[in-house]
């Protein structure tokens, strides 16, 4: 019935001019405004990915009357993917899955497609949906602050002059809403080794690689005599040295802890369903056939294909949960994966194979990154670096490692401090109130922070599966409030503090292991501040269907009756006599029970 009813909200947004209501101060009237003449909205998304662009159609498409704007701080569309342009970046999930439920892609080159082909993906949803008026590029918020009398966050925005570029401006902007969208993995920071810049040699983080060539293959076309060393052994680390193995002169990765590299699961699973055998570069990753991507052009041969990956995908998450049976026999079948993979170097094995549960850090498929350790001109040090000196990397063993090029895979601020001040109710700002680890209501609000939501915030990713499906339910749970906000002449819509202490203690009774991992913001101990407390398709049931009844609210009219939204008894379109008098029967808003089987 929610699908209807969403459906009617934007067909009769379409169909009228609402006018904001003139609050009345003789409550003894009855109010000026009819039930559905909605009053304006303001919107304010921060970050133009994969949330901001999906929030920019979804509030256009339910809330009638609202004026988005997506402030975006890059020069460019697609957050962490238009960012994140090193070699090998590539999605860590089927490729077919990583795509919004409402937009699928079938052309896809890869298992795990790279970057660059996810990035065209959001700008063609950009254009289809006509989103890119909406996005100011190059306009970075650097202050945010709840308003109490008229009920708004006021928003301040930095941007160049459009005469002079390198002279910036700042300008406010408020909203009666607003959604940060600006995700986990979109700070990137050094390491802190000692002498870091005191290297001679370009040395780049992995979510900035700026050599200035149109693609990275251009960029390292010269690097076969180069001594290349990669740091770090996240996801990133893993692409990196799989895709630069075979294009330098000597590749050392620098890493300390250890981690879980599964079999190309997924890769099994597609060329079974595609009816082919697994041999050469397939073993690792599954490259796509012109007459594949052609059969997948059929929008019903490519949902039952993604809807067959999406099905093995979710059945996972017992993965994660400790001691479970699953996870015991995953366990056993990662571990023989690596040692059959490292076989040409054994010693490796025992160095990178963690001793925590699988699930505890992010599983990585890492396609052929196991190959390349193997490698003759690749070596594994397993090391701290002591420091950094103007041509080497001095490991704590005292190994010196000759280096022409130093490559940082060292992560992001995962601390959920954002780079700019967000000032809530009675002063109190984002930074004191998550101090020392974020609390939130179910991943989407906090209190003393009114209508501000977030997604792909704390709590708000998997570990196993895609996080699109949760991204756009997060999405749709701050159109839903925004819908309750501007139908019930609401002014605030806040989460109780007690519905975020019971959140708190649910995820405190679901994690306890203590391993260092950017889920914890890279401690042992602490709070899991970034995985949602259960599965993703748990997550999704849970954000589905608000429960109003968590949260506090404030009113716009000057009145003490809580129904006064009901109006003057008509509703718009019999008032003026304009737009449709029948939506009750309209194929759109009627929910049409299905036929029981005789």
């Amino acid at each position: 019935m929610i699908e209807g009813t969403f459906s009617f909200l934007k067909n009769l947004g379409q169909q009228q001019d609402a006018k904001d209501a003139i609050p009345t101060e003789d409550l003894s009237k009855m109010a000026e405004f009819s039930i559905d003449e909605y009053r304006p909205m303001k919107v304010i998304v921060i970050g133009a990915g994969l949330t901001g662009v999906a929030a920019a159609i979804r509030y256009r498409q339910y809330v009638p009357n609202v004026d988005v704007n997506i402030y975006e701080k890059n020069d460019g569309i697609g957050g962490t993917w238009y960012l994140n342009r090193y070699p090998g970046v590539a999605c860590d999930n089927p490729a077919h899955c990583f795509a919004y439920t409402f937009e699928h892609k079938g052309d896809w080159s890869a298992c795990y497609s790279p970057g660059h082909e996810i990035l065209q993906y959001i700008n063609h949803v950009v254009d289809k949906w006509n989103v890119r008026s909406h996005i100011k590029l190059q306009h970075e918020v650097v202050h945010m602050q709840w308003d109490e009398p008229s009920g708004q966050w006021v928003v301040r925005i930095r941007r160049p002059l459009a005469h002079d570029p390198a002279t910036f401006e700042e300008f406010e902007d408020r909203a009666d809403v607003v959604l940060n969208g600006t995700g986990a993995l979109s700070r990137w920071k050094w390491p802190d080794i000692e002498g870091l810049h005191n290297f001679k040699g370009p040395i780049v983080h992995s979510a900035c690689w700026d050599f200035g060539g149109s693609t990275w293959e251009e960029d390292v076309k010269d690097w076969g005599d180069k001594n290349v060393v990669v740091v770090g052994l996240g996801s990133s680390a893993l692409q990196i040295v799989t895709a630069l193995q075979p294009k330098v002169g000597k590749l050392f990765q620098v890493c300390r802890g250890q981690t879980w590299v599964s079999p190309p699961f997924s890769v099994a699973k597609l060329s079974e369903m595609l009816g082919r055998e697994l041999n050469g570069p397939d073993t690792t990753n599954l490259y796509f056939t012109e007459e594949e991507k052609k059969l997948l052009e059929f929008q019903e041969n490519l949902f039952r294909f993604r809807q067959q990956i999406e099905a093995q995908m979710n059945t996972a998450h017992k993965v994660t949960l400790r001691d479970s049976e699953l996870q015991k026999t995953t366990r056993a079948m990662f571990t023989a994966h690596m040692v059959k993979s490292l076989e040409k170097k054994p010693w490796i094995v025992d160095l990178i194979t963690p001793d925590f549960s699988v699930g505890v850090k992010r599983i990585t498929a890492a396609p052929g990154y196991l190959e390349a350790l193997c490698a003759d001109n690749c070596d594994f040090v397993h090391e701290n670096i002591k420091c950094i000196t103007s041509s080497t990397v001095e490991a704590a063993n005292g190994q010196s490692i000759p280096a022409d090029v130093i490559i940082c895979a060292t992560g992001f601020d995962t601390s959920y401090k954002f780079p700019f001040p967000i000032i809530g109710r009675n002063g109190m700002s984002l930074d004191e109130k998550w101090s020392p680890y974020p609390r939130t209501y179910i991943a989407a609000c906090t209190d003393g922070f009114p209508n501000l939501f977030f997604a792909f915030g704390p709590n708000s990713s998997v570990g196993t599966t895609s996080i699109l499906g949760m991204i756009e339910h997060h999405v749709m749970y701050s159109v839903m409030a925004t819908m309750k906000l501007q139908r019930e002449r609401l002014k605030s819509i806040e989460v109780k503090p007690e519905a975020v202490s019971d959140f708190d203690n649910v995820m405190e009774s679901i994690f306890s292991e203590s391993v260092p991992t950017w889920y914890k913001v890279g401690k042992a101990d602490g709070r899991i501040v970034a995985l949602w407390p259960g599965s993703s398709l748990h997550c999704m049931r849970a954000l589905r269907y608000p429960r109003w009844e968590d949260f506090n609210y404030e009113r716009v009219d000057k009145t003490d009756n809580r129904l006064f939204w009901l109006g003057d008894g008509m509703t718009y379109s019999e008032k003026t006599l304009t737009g449709d008098r029948t939506w009750y029967i309209n194929p759109n808003y009627v929910d049409v029970p299905p036929t029981p089987e005789s």
